[in-house]
């Protein structure tokens, strides 16, 4: 991640120049303030896409605190690539201070015994270990949060860090959490799978869990009388049912097109897509907006046909199944 360089009123100062131009330019549009005394050019700004801001915005604090300083929670993983759920997130930072919780220019402390703290450096700033960063982010943040960054780290990642495993995450939990917050971790292990393919698809299989759909099979393979057609996203066997999560993003990473146009891509999915089809099964696919919220997917799942696990007993509130929270 190649992140744009940051502008700061210090450098100027220190250079016995007047700092006070670079608000006269925030104020025309060439720069956006990140913070105080933090500035970054206006066009890099805008060309950031949302999960790329975030990163920023902690170097933004980074620069601007006096001592060095170990960021955690929603921080850690963003700067770890841990996929990170929304884009509107404070700074997260550890404290020794057993007040801790308190937030200062822009950055919420958080108490952590030094003694049970692992310190890893990502992208120049220190951060929680992998495995403390996904055991927090399950213990203080939504269940979709959870199952996303436990997903992430147990996938073997090709030219990324090892995968982590159940047993090495669960060892990590006592003496540091309460109960509560262990028995939110545990769950969120239990149900952890590294067959997820990307945050969209652990995202929907943890909502379908809290609404009471039946558990999809994963990755699941489709052959027909050619051979081999691919691997569905989701799969319900017994009912002839196949889901595809699309992110739509891969249309325009040059990973995933591998030297395609996205028009090339489309017309390839459209061909496979046929293909399960002509094998029985119905094909549903959906995107982010659909999981905009519990009962906009929930309404998406029932009109489509997917099972529930007990039929006619519906969590349209909101509220998980017991265990899943």
């Amino acid at each position: 991640m190649d992140l744009p360089a940051l502008i700061l009123s210090s450098d100027l100062a220190r250079l016995g120049r007047d700092s006070r131009v670079l608000s006269r330019q925030a104020e025309a549009g060439e720069l956006r303030r990140l913070r105080q005394g933090v500035y970054v050019r206006a066009q890099a700004w805008d060309a950031l896409p949302p999960w790329e801001r975030y990163p920023l915005l902690i170097h933004a604090a980074a620069s601007t605190l006096r001592s060095r300083t170990v960021f955690c929670r929603q921080s850690a993983a963003a700067l770890s690539d841990i996929p990170v759920l929304g884009t509107r997130h404070p700074v997260h930072a550890c404290t020794s201070d057993a007040g801790g919780g308190r937030s200062r220019a822009g950055v919420r402390r958080h108490f952590v015994d030094p003694q049970s703290l692992q310190i890893e450096e990502r992208q120049g700033l220190l951060v929680t270990a992998r495995g403390r960063t996904v055991l927090d982010l399950a213990a203080f943040g939504s269940f979709e949060q959870a199952v996303t960054a436990v997903d992430h780290v147990l996938r073997p990642a090709r030219n990324g860090p090892s995968a982590l495993n159940v047993e090495l995450l669960e060892a990590g939990i006592t003496g540091i959490y309460t109960a509560a917050a262990a028995r939110r971790i545990v769950t969120a292990l239990m149900f952890g799978d590294p067959a997820s393919g990307s945050p969209g698809e652990s995202v929907s299989r943890a909502m379908m869990h809290r609404l009471g759909f039946k558990a999809p099979v994963l990755q699941h393979e489709i052959r027909d009388a050619r051979g081999l057609v691919g691997f569905t996203d989701f799969e319900w066997p017994e009912d002839g049912l196949s889901g595809e999560f699309d992110g739509l993003v891969k249309y325009g990473e040059a990973a995933y097109l591998k030297g395609r146009t996205p028009s090339d891509v489309v017309i390839e999915e459209k061909s496979r897509e046929d293909r399960i089809r002509a094998t029985g099964r119905r094909v549903i696919r959906w995107t982010w907006s659909e999981l905009a919220s519990l009962e906009r997917f929930a309404t998406f799942l029932d009109a489509k046909g997917v099972p529930r696990r007990q039929p006619g007993i519906r969590y349209g509130n909101g509220q998980p199944p017991r265990g899943s929270a």
